[in-house]
């Protein structure tokens, strides 16, 4: 009988979605409240695949590469093979092998073979990864901003191509032969390349000064430091991508072993513990947050330090101080808005007509003030290590939000959304890292 109550207790939790649950041995969200997050982001997954022969968009062609392409989202958005957007996902669990195999191989067939300066006169220098690929000639778009090949590389977007996708191509093979344990997938060449050869050139492909690994861009020779804020402009030591760079280090490192070649994965393993000790000391700010930048817009960065916590970056006494601030900025307002998440909390916002100091958007619009859903997972993992009644509190608001305005409800709803703003402004619908990205945390930070 003990037993049988027991169970029955357990089966009402987990149904219940409406309250937060105030335990701090309970977990973030209830059994009900995963299985919605799973569930809804295996259906934009589905919606989010280009089959072959299929068009993403009218105006846009068929996918003629051969195989199936997840594109960042469902509906109208973004009709293209992104990089970063589909390697966020990959933590999901969700991604066949063999639709990761085809798009980690498309990656490297359209790595830059050679060094070439665009129409606009910025570089893409060899080695470097796409930001996004077309559909329908596979032809390979280094920048932001356009899917032409002939107008692509404007100032706008920087002289030289994101530095995030670099290493996102690292987790790419990382997550695929970390699912398979396909090793000889690193040996197979593309272009006479091996891929192992092309991950490390990719990775030597961001720009760093000579007396440390940070990554690094000035004004004049600028490349975006992540597509997710691809309309500012960040300079200086970069703390996103040398937060990517940090993992692409352990990542090359574990595939180097699988290799039995310990030389070079001691190697990378270096370079991953001389960033652990740099990102603290450079970035870090008086409350325990990490700036985005030691240049322009050098702003403290809800993403870098969230992420940089749940990468074990930070530690002891400043993990505490760093998670407690994230944690008040979440209860006094100034963090999230319906369980979305701010690039920068609005305490911080350069001005009154900005939140980052250079900006294409409007303020409280897309990258510069609205809220996003990509991040709460690094978010809620960072909270809720001083305080689990916090963050089941935001992972209910980032689950009631979804639920209200699922998509699947019908064409006048939207989630999960990019991002949105209380102003009303949303933009998006049907965005996958919105809810891959978390749902990737979740399922780790839960077992």
């Amino acid at each position: 009988m003990k037993i049988i109550t027991t169970l029955f207790s357990f089966f009402l939790m987990t149904q219940v979605h409406s309250q937060p649950i105030n335990n701090e041995f309970a977990p973030l969200l209830s059994l009900a409240d995963f299985q919605f997050l799973k569930k809804m982001t295996e259906d934009v997954l589905e919606s989010s695949r280009i089959y072959p022969g299929e068009e993403a968009a009218k105006g846009f062609g068929p996918n003629n590469t051969g195989g199936i392409l997840i594109r960042p989202g469902g509906r109208d958005c973004y009709p293209a093979f992104w990089i970063r957007d589909y390697a966020m996902s990959l933590e999901s669990g969700l991604i066949p092998p063999e639709e990761q195999r085809h798009m980690l191989q498309l990656t490297a067939s359209t790595q830059c073979n050679q060094s070439w300066i665009t129409q606009g006169g910025s570089l893409i220098p060899y080695g470097a990864i796409a930001d996004h690929i077309r559909v329908d000639d596979g032809r390979p778009i280094y920048f932001p901003g356009t899917y032409s090949y002939e107008e692509q590389g404007v100032p706008e977007f920087g002289t030289l191509p994101p530095i995030s996708d670099q290493f996102f191509f690292v987790h790419m093979a990382y997550m695929y032969v970390k699912t398979t344990a396909d090793r000889s997938i690193l040996h197979s060449e593309t272009n006479g390349l091996t891929l192992i050869k092309r991950l490390e050139l990719a990775y030597r492909t961001a720009t760093s000064r000579s007396h440390n690994p940070l990554v690094y861009t000035t004004e004049h020779l600028r490349g975006v430091d992540f597509g997710f804020r691809d309309v500012q402009v960040i300079t200086g030591d970069l703390c996103f991508p040398s937060l990517l760079k940090y993992r692409a280090s352990h990542e090359l490192a574990w595939l180097f072993k699988q290799l039995g070649l310990s030389q070079q994965a001691e190697s990378y393993t270096h370079t991953a513990d001389k960033l652990k000790e740099l990102i603290p000391l450079v970035f870090l700010d008086s409350r325990g947050m990490l700036k985005a930048s030691t240049g322009r817009s050098s702003q403290a960065d809800v993403w870098s330090t969230a992420l940089a916590v749940h990468l074990g970056i930070l530690e002891e006494e400043t993990l505490e101080k760093t998670c407690l601030f994230l944690t008040n900025a979440y209860l006094d307002g100034t963090l999230a808005y319906r369980g979305n998440i701010r690039h920068i909390l609005t305490s911080d916002d350069f001005s009154e007509t900005t939140a980052w100091e250079i900006s294409l958007a409007q303020k409280n619009t897309y990258q510069n003030g609205a809220y996003w859903g990509t991040p709460v997972g690094w978010v809620v993992d960072a909270i809720s290590r001083v305080n689990r009644e916090a963050a089941q509190k935001l992972v209910l608001e980032y689950i009631s939000e979804l639920r209200e305005n699922d998509y699947r409800k019908g064409v006048e709803y939207g989630a999960p959304y990019e991002c949105f703003h209380p102003s009303g402004n949303r933009q998006n619908p049907v965005y996958l890292t919105s809810v891959a990205s978390p749902y990737g945390v979740f399922r780790k930070i839960m077992k």
